[in-house]
């Protein structure tokens, strides 16, 4: 039987611990520095650990599913657990130069760090999201992991690799959802949103340019801190190709705005039409934003449609 560990109980690591726990896993110690995180873990009848090091001194398989920022902490955290030569599965999104950090602490210790790069939203494949693999210990994890049925592919044999694929495409996915929501929002003021959609279905055919963007927008308000986060470890990443990350840290600025819109998910927004979701993001976000002289000057969409009505 192979005994689990998943470090940092957020969105990625429930998921984790969920499928694992279905797949007949029914050895899993938790541990998170949040204690709302810990409660969620007790109510889903698994062990919750006192120590980070406690939660992985008795696992075959470590998850490491922290925050960008936080990784070398949680790293540091379980170093005197890993005696034994654990797998320790580092699935965070980071520079390579971190993963490679990383990988010094784990193996000094005694454990065999595996890199894992995650190429796809972890909801709703969970576990068999698909994921790159780096470092010399990939084919052992691949090896434990067939039974459950994990989309896993050897990327490399250098730690980091598969992290500058994941750091690269990052630009591109969380660009594209910074630029949608940027674009519609400035677009929904002037009442032009339905235009510009037209013109994108025109010049890039083949995609609901109006359930597309939603998703993205939707994504951005959910994930806009944990994105901006991930965003400031890929302008890292630019940073170290010699290449100045103008756009990498202009993404981290839009998403990081974002993450304060993610209550109205909570309020129903997301259930909306792609119109009413931006309405909702205009008079709660962009007109707060907005210099007082500008507010009074500059009417909303609302306001114009206001008007015009009357």
């Amino acid at each position: 039987m192979t005994a689990f560990s998943i470090i940092g109980y957020g969105e990625v690591g429930e998921h984790f611990a969920a499928d694992l726990s279905k797949s007949g896993a029914d050895a899993i110690a938790v541990f998170d520095i949040d204690s709302r995180a810990c409660e969620r873990a007790f109510r889903a009848h698994l062990k919750v650990a006192d120590t980070a090091s406690e939660a992985v001194m008795q696992a075959d398989v470590v998850f490491v599913c922290v925050t960008a920022g936080a990784v070398l902490q949680a790293i540091e955290g379980i170093q005197y657990g890993l005696a034994h030569g654990p797998l320790v599965v580092d699935i965070n999104s980071v520079s390579p130069d971190t993963k490679r950090g990383a990988c010094r602490i784990v193996e000094a210790f005694g454990g065999r760090y595996v890199e894992a790069a995650v190429m796809s939203s972890v909801p709703p494949k969970g576990i068999r999201t698909p994921m790159l693999l780096g470092g010399r210990h990939a084919a052992e994890f691949l090896s434990v992991m067939e039974r459950f049925g994990m989309d896993l592919t050897i990327f490399s044999q250098q730690i980091g690799a598969a992290s500058a694929v994941k750091m690269c495409r990052s630009v591109f996915i969380k660009g594209l959802e910074a630029i949608a929501l940027e674009s519609l929002l400035a677009a929904s003021h002037y009442d032009v949103v339905d235009p510009v959609l037209n013109s994108l279905a025109d010049t890039i055919p083949g995609a609901d340019w109006t359930a597309l963007t939603q998703y993205m927008i939707e994504r951005t308000l959910l994930h806009g801190k944990r994105r901006a986060e991930e965003m400031r470890a890929v302008s890292e990443t630019v940073r170290q190709s010699g290449l100045e990350p103008l756009l990498s840290e202009a993404i981290a600025k839009r998403q990081d705005w974002a993450s304060a819109g993610r209550r109205l998910l909570k309020k129903g927004a997301s259930k909306t039409d792609l119109q009413s979701l931006l309405l909702s993001i205009n008079h709660s976000l962009v007109r707060k934003s907005r210099p007082a002289a500008t507010r009074s000057s500059t009417p909303s969409l609302s306001e114009k449609t206001s008007r015009a009505s009357s």
